[in-house]
């Protein structure tokens, strides 16, 4: 589907406030198990979130399994247990970033990491 064709479908909302999404979209759009829901001016959007992440790191991972030696069952059996750790190691970073971002744990400021105006 070219990015640049919209589809429009009215759908019923049931007394519980459910809506079904329509087969179409839901193949198009690529939804799994789960969807992020949000407002942004005035509008409600739905969009899929892919149960499986890391994929965006899987030629890498790939690539470092190949220089390391791997090959057949094992490369495939390294590279699922490798990119098993992606997805929580992704959660981690963002988890310490909101808890910086609220000056709680450990974290470094910007001058601390960079230095100030006055040491250069």
């Amino acid at each position: 589907m070219a990015n640049n064709v919209i589809k429009k479908k009215t759908l019923s909302i049931s007394a519980k406030r459910q809506i079904t999404i329509p087969k179409s979209f839901y193949t198009i759009l690529g939804f799994e198990r789960k969807a992020e829901c949000m407002v942004r001016n005035g509008e409600l959007i739905i969009r899929p979130i892919k149960q499986e992440t890391g994929g965006e790191f899987a030629e890498l991972i790939l690539a470092d399994l190949i220089s390391e030696g791997y090959s057949g069952e094992e490369l495939l059996n390294e590279f699922k247990a490798r990119q098993a750790k992606v997805r929580p190691a992704i959660d981690k970073l963002i988890s310490d970033a909101e808890k910086a971002a609220r000056g709680e744990g450990e974290f470094a400021t910007f001058e601390e990491v960079f230095g100030s105006e006055d040491d250069k």
